[in-house]
């Protein structure tokens, strides 16, 4: 009988488990607000501790690593479709941001950053 299911396929023989070398781009959404931006980053899996945040001049950058905590020896994978990787993202907002600060908090898998301007 064919198979009628092209999207599944069984993955043959022992394979372990190796991360991807290609660059993670998270998902990003960014919101004006009267203090400043709110930025909300995807970044389900990686740990607060391990993340880097620079604001310089109308760029903010945010880099660090996503890595499979779950994974133990004798793992043999079936599908892999999560990147585990470093990634760095960079949001361009319209006008420098000299003396503003950054509040960072992390819920639910999101990276919330608050961009507060200095009062003028």
């Amino acid at each position: 009988m064919p198979n009628t299911n092209r999207d599944f396929s069984l993955i043959h023989g022992a394979r372990r488990v190796v991360p991807s070398g290609r660059l993670w781009n998270p998902a990003a959404d960014v919101y004006r607000v009267s203090e400043g931006w709110v930025v909300k980053v995807d970044l389900a899996g990686v740990c607060l501790d391990e993340l880097e945040i620079e604001l310089h001049d109308s760029i903010l950058t945010i880099r660090g690593c996503r890595r499979d905590t779950h994974y133990r020896d004798g793992f043999v994978y079936h599908q892999m479709e999560i990147t585990y990787s470093r990634f760095e993202k960079s949001i361009q907002f319209p006008a420098p941001l000299e003396g503003a600060s950054i509040r960072r908090d992390y819920r639910d898998g999101f990276l919330m950053i608050d961009v507060v301007r200095e009062q003028e």
